[in-house]
């Protein structure tokens, strides 16, 4: 008996050590032929990248961007990388044989020792949750414990599509309903609006990127979280090195952390926004951010491909015992700050809207430039980034035709990603999300950019496709204000999960699970911190409902109103009109905004 339990434990070992050979070679081949780097050698590939060249030989060669240095399409790079990853997959079938083989041959062993009778392959059973020692513990000290609540696991893994800088009506599927243009293409995306539901008044609490990331991974408020500069997670200075222990917050509320410790595979590719000098409990962690071509190893990317390829990466390595939760954060279509150029698409993306012309937005105009309060001058970012961007016909449909020719790459990319989950019959197990960290201004208003609490810059797409949808709830629109505080409890209810105490938004499955039984807000409070210097971009607050909004600038005690039944352009300021029915708004918003901004900054436990 002893002897054949030695001769079980030395084969366990060799098949092990097979597998562990079969997923280390996956894993050197796809860092090798540029697939993507763990973030453990993004230091060392910043180092050995090279900088975009502003205007390299054979520019105007056909099929280049222009001004992009004439970079190829790679196409036996392509090839090469297609092989590959059909000899990954087939790597990827042995390993699960034998991995389905190591298992039985352990669950054989334990009968034989406990003297149970042996079982065959069929009614080979994994062990149960009980049997799983617990994945995370709470430290003492560490604030609220982590709930681990395997039991009650669905299994259902979860997939966020974040893009960068995406305005409400970025999106085709929009354009269908509300026709302010009818060139922008984004297909995939429409057709995962038509097969879940597309939230129509979804805003963000804070419309600036890295701010509004912290609200993504904590539920709360700017206020509550108090990662007001990109340098600084809660606030303070910038750590001189990397912390020994992840913040109080992050532990207590990241959905990341709390995901992870119940049991689920935790991914993240691409933008962080905000610095996060801590370990993670991330299981696969690559960042990319600030660049749009950047040569990594022998091949010049597009950081939309890195992060398609990161994602695929991801999907194509993660174990299938295991539920996942996936954040691709694309970084388009986030200008590049500092060149001149600001968006810069894939070169084979350059036919794309070539003979459309781009209209200009109502709001586009001088006159709405001058509307603006006193103190919007040109000193003022968002008038420095039109400039840079919009300030004639030309500029701005170049700069308009590659912004929509990136927000169609990205488009393009969620299509690549669900194929993928598709290939691995994942997509009725999976629940979809699509959204962005912040809107955008297209000239509205003589602006660029974000930051200000008009309609442009707080209202962001919100698409969720869930398998326990009813069919007719699929291809359905709602209208209910959601809100970036909503995702991180609605990502934990996804997982059977309750949300922390100290998240503030709400779980919004019910909103289409049961839309009958549910009662929803009618308003929120925004709010925006000051950057650099009051003219520069100065902070703002806001009580926003569908048909009103208050708006408060604090660094100049001004205010204003918006009718946005009558004025959805936000034209028309009327805060100091004498009519009585306006008087009696701006009474009751002004309470409310005061009695809202008041729940936001306490410290008390408050859904909003």
């Amino acid at each position: 008996m002893a002897s054949n339990e030695y001769a079980l434990r030395v084969l366990l070992t060799a098949v092990s050590a097979v597998v562990l050979t079969l997923m280390l070679y996956i894993n050197i081949n796809a860092m090798q032929h540029d697939y993507a780097a763990d973030i453990s050698h993004s230091d060392l590939l910043r180092r050995l990248e090279q900088s975009i060249d502003s205007g390299g030989a054979d520019s105007s060669a056909k099929g280049d961007a222009p001004g992009l240095g004439g970079f190829s399409n790679d196409v036996g790079g392509k090839k090469h990388l297609d092989k590959l990853e059909r000899n990954i997959n087939t790597l990827k079938q042995i390993e699960e044989d034998l991995e389905d083989r190591i298992h039985l041959l352990a669950e054989k062993t334990r009968q034989r020792l406990k003297g149970a009778p042996q079982v065959d392959d069929a009614n080979t059973q994994p062990e149960t949750a009980e049997e799983q020692p617990d994945a995370a513990q709470s430290e003492e000290g560490g604030g609220e414990p982590i709930r681990v609540l395997k039991e009650d696991l669905t299994g259902m893994n979860i997939l966020l599509l974040y893009a960068d800088d995406w305005t409400h009506h970025t999106l085709s599927a929009f354009h269908k309903v509300q026709p302010v243009n009818t060139i922008l293409k984004t297909p995939i995306l429409d057709a995962l609006a038509q097969d879940g539901i597309r939230f129509t008044h979804n805003c963000v609490t804070t419309s600036v990127c890295w701010i509004s990331r912290a609200t993504l991974y904590t539920g709360q408020y700017m206020s509550r979280h108090g990662t007001k500069e990109p340098c600084c997670w809660n606030g303070g200075k910038k750590p001189t090195e990397k912390l020994k222990e992840p913040p109080a917050n992050w532990k207590e509320l990241s959905f990341y952390e709390i995901l992870a410790a119940n049991g689920y595979h935790v991914g993240h590719a691409g933008k962080w926004g905000v610095y996060l000098p801590f370990d993670k409990n991330v299981d696969f962690n690559v960042e990319e951010d600030g660049w749009h071509y950047r040569r990594l190893g022998n091949k010049m990317w597009h950081i939309t491909e890195k992060n398609e390829a990161d994602a695929l990466r991801f999907l194509a390595t993660r174990p299938k015992d295991k539920p996942f939760f996936l954040n691709v954060a694309f970084y388009a279509t986030h200008a590049k700050d500092g060149d001149t150029r600001q968006y810069m698409p894939q070169n084979k993306s350059m036919g794309m809207y070539a003979d459309d012309t781009i209209p200009i937005p109502p709001t586009g105009t001088q006159e709405a430039w001058e509307k603006m309060p006193y103190f919007f001058d040109d000193k003022n970012e968002g008038r420095t980034r039109w400039h840079w961007r919009f300030d004639n016909y030309t500029k701005r449909q170049t700069m308009m035709k590659n912004y929509y020719r990136m927000a169609t790459e990205v488009d393009a990319a969620c299509g690549a990603i669900l194929e993928e989950l598709r290939r691995q019959d994942a997509l009725d197990n999976t629940v979809i999300l699509f959204t962005t960290d912040n809107g955008n201004f297209h000239s509205e208003h003589g602006l660029a950019d974000k930051w200000y609490p008009h309609q442009e810059s707080i209202r962001v797409p919100l698409i969720i496709r869930d398998p326990r949808m009813k069919s007719e709830q699929r291809g359905t629109t709602n209208d209910e204000f959601t809100l970036n505080i909503d995702l991180a409890p609605t990502i934990l209810s996804f997982a059977g999960i309750p949300a922390p105490e100290k998240m503030m938004g709400r779980d919004m499955t019910p909103l289409y699970l049961s839309p009958g039984d549910t009662e929803w807000r009618k308003e929120f409070f925004y709010e925006h911190p000051i950057i650099s210097h009051k003219r520069y971009i100065p902070a703002s607050e806001a009580l926003v409902r569908k048909d009103w909004k208050y708006m408060y600038w604090p660094d100049w005690n001004y205010e204003q109103l918006f009718n946005l039944a009558n004025d959805p352009g936000e034209m028309e300021d009327i805060f100091n009109s004498t009519d009585s029915n306006v008087v009696s708004v701006k009474r009751d918003m002004k309470k409310r905004f005061d009695w809202l901004k008041s729940l936001v900054k306490s410290k008390g436990t408050v859904k909003v």
